[in-house]
């Protein structure tokens, strides 16, 4: 089972923008299949590494975007931005520490949180503003 299904609403309308989302969908379902099959601990930490530097860089594709268009809540959007990467960044920390906690409720809550209510608001407040 996949934790994030694509769904038309998600698409900006930047072509750029919507190829890498549906790429980091893509692995993040991926990491999710292998952290359920209970894959290895440096196969779970090599995904957590790769997702976290893809989204890091679709971040930076996103905010120069923003700065080009002189987008009005640029601060906010980043913000948004950091506070997953910050999350994520907990949680490769508390995985690599070998805390005894549940990584896959953790990324998926998470991530799914970004992804759903991120794509419904933030970014679906951009195109508007875009007009893309």
């Amino acid at each position: 089972m996949v934790l994030i299904e694509w769904r038309n609403e998600f698409e900006t309308g930047i072509a750029e923008v919507d190829h890498e989302h549906r790429e980091l969908i893509a692995l993040i379902n991926e990491l999710h299949e292998q952290i359920g099959a209970d894959a290895p601990h440096n196969t779970v930490s090599d995904f957590l590494g790769e997702v976290f530097a893809k989204i890091s860089a679709h971040f930076a594709l996103e905010e120069t975007v923003m700065r080009k268009h002189d987008y009005d809540q640029y601060a906010e959007h980043k913000a948004d931005h950091e506070k997953l990467l910050d999350d994520l960044r907990d949680i490769m920390d508390e995985f690599d520490g070998g805390a005894d906690t549940n990584y896959k409720a953790a990324l998926g809550a998470a991530v799914r949180d970004w992804f759903v209510n991120h794509f419904k608001t933030k970014d679906a407040r951009l195109h508007k503003k875009l007009g893309v």
